[in-house]
C-alpha cells in the first residue's frame, strides 16, 4: 500500500493521469492519509496547474489581504463601497467573496498573493480562468482526477464538473479548499458553479453587480506609500523616494502602469526627469487625439513609452507582442509560434523563422513587463488591458493582417486528430483563444479544418454545450458566404451540429439537419462520392433515436453497400457502418443477422492497427455480447460480456459511457443466467454511477434504472422494483416521446410488476395500452411486442379468462417461432405458458404433447437447473421483461 501512495503522490506532483486500478484501490482511509500528509501545515496537496507563480515584486496591500482573510474566515460579512469608503455590513452566511475593481488595479495579483501567502491553510487551491463562461466548466472538470474522480476524458466535461462540485460540497477528500475564479463578468456566468461546503471561493471582476450577490471587496489603485515601495523594489538602487513619488503621482498609482514604468527604468536606466518629460508629452498627444478611455491617459502614455523603448532595442519583440494582442488574455502556448516562413507580415515572419531570435524576443517582453513569461509551463500571457491598447494603436489594415495571422498560427500548430484522447491536452490549451482570435471569420481552409477539429474535440471530450456554441458561431459566419450551401466544410459543421443536438436530446431537429445535409451532398458531390458518405451515418442514428427502426435498417443497408464499394469492406469507416447496421437488425428482432454483423465488426476492429479507437472496439465487443443474449445464448453472453467489461475498465476507465453500457448489459446477462445477486450488485453500481455522472433523465441512466428494476423483481424486491419502474417509465417521454417503442416496453415492465404485486386488472390495462403502441410502431411480429403479448396472456389467465389467454398464447407461439426461432427463450416461454393455459381450458391432451417437446428443449438450451426451466416444469406462467438497448 505504501508504494501505491507514493505512486499517487508522484502522479499528482507531475500532473500525470493516474491509472484507474490505482485510483479505485485507494480507500477512504488511504485518501485521508494522503491528504493529511501533504496538505496540513505545508504545501497544499493539490496546487492548480494554472495557478500563477508568486510575484516577487508584490508590494503592499497588507490591509486588503488581512481584511480578505478575516472576511473569508467569518463567511458572514460583505465589503462594499459606501460614502467613498469600504463599509462592512452583515450578510447571510456565504463562503464566496468577489474582488471588484477596474482593469490594471491588481485584482489578479492580489488573489494570487492571497493564495500563496495563506497556502498552508488549504489542502487544495485551484485557479479557474473565467473570461469566457463556456470554458469555466472544463477548467473545473480538470480538478476531477485530483479528487479521486474519473477525468473528463472518461465521463465528459458536464459530468466531471458536477462530480467535482459535489466532492467539494462534501469536503471529500479535502475539506480545506480554495477556488479562484479570475475575471468573471456577470454573476450569471457562474450560476450553479459556486460550490457550497467547507471551502472558500474568491472571484475577481470589474463588474459592480457582484456587490448584490456575494461578499465584495473593492480594490482601488495603490496608496501612495505602496507605489513608492513598489518602485523601490522594482528598480532597486536606481530611484529615490522623491522620484518614485513623482512617478506615482503622474501614473495615478495604477499598479499596471507602475509595473511597466519600473520595468522600463530597470532595463534602460532612463533618468526619471527624462521619463516624466516623455510621459507628459505623450499624454498631451493622447489628449489632443481625443481618444476616450476608462483608464488615465498617463497609463496609456506609460505603456506607449515602454513599447517605444523596446521597439528601439528589438523591434521583432514588439511585433511579437502585437501578435499576442490578437490571442485571448489566457496563457498562449509557446509552441504556437513555431510556424516559420508563412507570416504575411515580414517582421513577424523573421522572428518566427529564427528560434534564437524568438527566444530573445520573448525574454525581452518579460523584462519590460509587457508580458508574463512562464518558463515552467512554456506560455506567454499579455494583460487584457495591454492587448486592448496594442490593438487600438494599430491601423485597421494592420489589425486585419494580424486577425488573419493569429488563426493561421493556431491552426498550423494544433493537433490534427481530435478523436485521439492523448491529443486533448493540446487542444485544451488552444480552446480559450478561438473566440478572441475571431477564428470564425477566417476563410483559410487550414483554419476552418482547425475549427472543425476543435468542435470535434469538445464533442468527444464531453463538452457538448461548448461544442454547440462554437459550431453555431462558425455557421453564423460561414453560412453567409456565397456558395456556402455546397461548401464541404460548412456541411461538415452542420453535421457536427446535428451530432451535438442528438446527444442533447433534440432528436427531431438533428434528423431534419441530417436529412437536408444528405440531400444537398448527393446533389453537390454525387451519390457515391466519399464526401457524400460522410453524411450517411448520422441519419441512421436519428431514425433509431426516433424509434424508426425499420427505416434506420433500410438506410444503413444502403450506406454499408456504398461504403463497401467506395472504401472497401475492411476499411474502418465501413466497419463502423457494419456495427451501425448490426444495431438496426437487432432493433427489428433479426438477431441472427445482427450476431453475424457484430461478430464481423468486432473481429475487424479488434485486429485493426489504425483508424479504430478503443471506444469503437468496446462498442462492437459489447454489441456482440448483447446480441448473444438476445439470441438466447445467455452463458456465452455472460462470458463474453465479462471480458468486454474488463477491457472497458482497463482501457477507458470504469465510468466511461461505453464501460457503463457494457456493465449494464452484463448485469442483464447475469440475470438471464439466474445469477441474481451478482446481477443486482452490478446493476446497482451502474445505475448509481450513471445517475451521478449523467443525471436522472439521461438515456443511459434510464436504461440502467430499468435493468435494476428488473433484477429487483427477479429477487422479489417488489416495492423497490415498482417504484423505480414507475418513475423510469414516466421519465421516458421527456427523453424520447410517448410513441417511442422504449416507452411502451417500459410500460410493459410496469404492468408485470402490478401483476406480481396483486393488481392484475391494472396490469392488463397497462399491457393492453403497451401492446397497442408497439403494434402500431413495430407490428406484432417483433420481440418487444411478443414480450408484452405473452405477459398479457398471463394477465387473462390470472383473471380467469382462459379462452382468451389460450387464443392469445397460440398466436404468440406461432409468431415467436417465425420471428425468433423454435428454441429461443421467449418462444419456449410462450409454449410453456400455453401448456398451462391449455390445461386450464380443458385441452389436457394437447397440453401434454406440447409440454413434452417444450421441457426437453428447456433442458437442452437453458439447462435443467435454470430458474426458467423449473418454473416451466412446475406448470406456472413465466414472466418476461424488456431492457432498452443503446441507440
Amino acid at each position: 500500500m505504501d508504494g501505491l501512495i507514493e505512486r499517487f503522490r508522484y502522479v499528482h506532483a507531475k500532473k500525470e493521469p493516474l491509472g484507474w486500478p490505482y485510483i479505485f484501490a485507494i480507500g477512504e482511509r488511504t485518501r485521508a492519509r494522503v491528504a493529511s500528509s501533504q496538505g496540513r501545515g505545508g504545501v497544499p496537496a493539490v496546487w492548480g496547474r494554472k495557478m500563477p507563480g508568486r510575484n516577487k515584486n508584490f508590494t503592499g496591500r497588507d490591509g486588503l489581504l488581512e481584511q480578505l482573510h478575516d472576511s473569508i474566515q467569518s463567511r458572514a460579512t460583505a465589503v462594499v463601497p459606501h460614502s467613498g469608503q469600504a463599509a462592512v455590513r452583515d450578510r447571510p452566511e456565504n463562503m464566496s467573496h468577489a474582488l471588484q475593481g477596474m482593469g490594471g488595479v491588481g485584482k489578479t495579483q492580489l488573489v494570487t498573493e492571497y493564495a500563496h501567502r495563506y497556502r498552508s491553510e488549504y489542502d487544495l487551491v485551484w485557479w479557474v480562468p473565467a473570461d469566457q463562461p463556456m470554458l469555466v466548466r472544463p477548467s473545473l472538470a480538470g480538478l476531477a482526477p485530483y479528487l479521486d474522480l474519473p477525468p473528463a476524458t472518461a465521463t465528459g466535461i458536464p459530468e466531471a464538473t458536477e462530480a467535482v462540485l459535489e466532492a467539494l460540497r462534501k469536503g471529500e477528500p479535502y475539506d480545506r479548499w480554495l477556488l479562484i475564479f479570475d475575471n468573471v463578468d456577470q454573476p450569471e456566468d457562474l450560476e450553479g458553479l459556486l460550490p457550497e461546503g467547507p471551502g472558500h471561493v474568491l472571484i475577481t471582476s470589474r463588474n459592480h453587480r457582484w456587490q448584490g450577490v456575494v461578499d465584495t471587496l473593492p480594490v482601488d489603485v495603490f496608496q501612495r506609500e505602496e507605489s513608492i515601495e513598489f518602485l523601490n523594489r522594482r528598480v532597486p538602487a536606481a530611484i529615490s523616494d522623491s522620484d518614485a513619488e513623482r512617478l506615482a503621482a503622474e501614473l495615478g498609482d495604477l499598479p499596471l502602469a507602475l509595473e511597466q514604468a519600473g520595468a522600463l527604468q530597470a532595463e534602460t536606466g532612463m533618468p526619471v526627469d527624462e521619463y516624466l518629460d516623455l510621459l507628459k508629452k505623450r499624454t498631451t498627444e493622447l489628449l489632443s487625439e481625443g481618444k476616450g478611455s476608462e483608464y488615465p491617459h498617463s497609463m496609456t502614455a506609460a505603456w506607449s513609452l515602454s513599447v517605444s523603448a523596446l521597439d528601439r532595442k528589438l523591434p521583432e519583440a514588439v511585433e511579437l507582442l502585437r501578435c499576442c494582442a490578437f490571442f485571448g488574455p489566457e496563457p498562449i502556448p509557446r509552441d504556437v509560434f513555431r510556424r516559420a516562413g508563412r507570416a504575411t507580415r515580414p517582421l513577424l515572419g523573421t522572428v518566427l523563422a529564427d528560434p534564437i531570435l524568438l527566444t530573445r524576443a520573448i525574454r525581452e517582453l518579460g523584462r519590460f513587463a509587457l508580458a508574463r513569461v512562464d518558463v515552467g509551463s512554456r506560455t506567454i500571457q499579455v494583460h487584457r488591458l495591454v492587448q486592448a491598447l496594442l490593438r487600438d494603436e494599430l491601423s485597421e489594415e494592420d489589425r486585419d493582417l494580424f486577425r488573419r495571422e493569429v488563426p493561421a498560427l493556431l491552426a498550423s500548430n494544433a493537433p490534427k486528430d481530435p478523436d485521439d484522447d492523448s491529443r486533448w491536452p493540446r487542444f485544451a490549451e488552444l480552446v480559450a483563444h478561438v473566440i478572441p482570435a475571431q477564428v470564425a471569420d477566417s476563410s483559410d481552409p487550414e483554419v476552418r479544418d482547425f475549427s472543425l477539429n476543435m468542435v470535434r474535440y469538445l464533442y468527444q471530450s464531453g463538452n457538448r454545450q461548448a461544442a454547440r456554441t462554437f459550431v453555431e458561431e462558425f455557421l453564423r459566419r460561414w453560412e453567409r458566404e456565397p456558395g456556402a450551401e455546397n461548401d464541404l466544410r460548412v456541411l461538415l459543421a452542420q453535421r457536427f451540429l446535428a451530432d451535438v443536438l442528438r446527444d442533447l436530446g433534440e432528436y427531431q431537429r438533428a434528423a431534419d439537419i441530417d436529412s437536408a445535409l444528405l440531400d444537398r451532398a448527393r446533389r453537390t458531390f454525387g451519390e457515391d462520392d466519399p464526401s457524400t458518405l460522410l453524411f450517411l451515418g448520422g441519419l441512421g442514428a436519428d431514425h433509431r433515436a426516433l424509434g424508426e427502426f425499420a427505416v434506420a435498417k433500410e438506410h444503413d443497408e444502403l450506406a454499408r453497400r456504398q461504403h463497401d464499394a467506395v472504401f472497401g469492406p475492411d476499411d474502418p469507416r465501413t466497419m463502423r457502418m457494419v456495427n451501425n447496421l448490426a444495431l438496426d437488425y437487432a432493433l427489428v428482432s433479426q438477431y441472427q443477422t445482427a450476431r453475424e454483423l457484430h461478430l464481423l465488426a468486432f473481429t475487424q476492429q479488434s485486429e485493426a492497427f489504425t483508424g479504430v479507437s478503443k471506444t469503437n472496439v468496446l462498442a462492437s465487443w459489447n454489441g456482440l455480447a448483447r446480441v448473444l443474449r438476445q439470441c438466447g445464448e445467455y452463458a456465452a453472453a455472460r462470458d463474453f460480456g465479462e471480458e468486454a467489461l474488463e477491457f472497458g475498465r482497463q482501457e477507458l476507465g470504469p465510468e466511461h459511457p461505453w464501460t457503463l453500457r457494457t456493465g449494464k448489459d452484463l448485469a442483464i446477462a447475469l440475470r438471464r443466467t439466474g445469477d441474481y445477486e451478482q446481477a443486482l450488485e452490478l446493476a446497482q453500481d451502474v445505475f448509481d454511477r450513471c445517475g451521478r455522472l449523467f443525471g436522472r433523465d439521461n438515456p443511459d441512466t434510464l436504461a440502467a434504472a430499468m435493468s435494476l428494476a428488473n433484477v429487483h423483481r427477479a429477487l422479489a424486491n417488489f416495492d423497490e422494483a415498482l417504484g423505480l419502474a414507475e418513475d423510469t417509465m414516466n421519465r421516458y417521454p421527456e427523453v424520447y416521446s410517448d410513441q417511442h417503442p422504449y416507452y411502451h416496453g417500459c410500460m410493459g415492465n410496469l404492468a408485470l410488476l402490478h401483476r406480481v404485486t396483486g393488481n392484475v386488472e391494472k396490469a392488463r390495462e397497462l399491457n393492453t395500452t403497451s401492446l397497442a403502441g408497439l403494434d402500431a410502431k413495430l407490428t406484432r411480429d417483433h420481440h418487444y411486442s411478443l414480450t408484452v403479448a405473452t405477459n398479457l396472456a398471463s394477465d387473462f389467465a390470472l383473471l380467469g379468462d382462459f379462452a382468451e389467454a389460450r387464443r392469445l398464447g397460440e398466436d404468440n407461439l406461432t409468431r415467436a417461432r417465425v420471428v425468433l426461432g423454435h428454441r429461443h427463450p421467449l418462444t419456449l416461454g410462450c409454449a410453456a405458458n400455453l401448456v398451462a393455459d391449455l390445461r386450464a381450458d380443458g385441452a389436457a391432451e394437447k397440453a401434454a404433447e406440447l409440454a413434452e417437446k417444450t421441457y426437453a428443449d428447456y433442458d437442452d438450451t437453458l439447462g435443467r437447473d435454470h430458474p426458467d426451466t423449473k418454473v416451466a416444469k412446475g406448470g406456472r406462467h413465466l414472466d418476461f421483461d424488456f431492457d432498452p438497448p443503446p441507440i
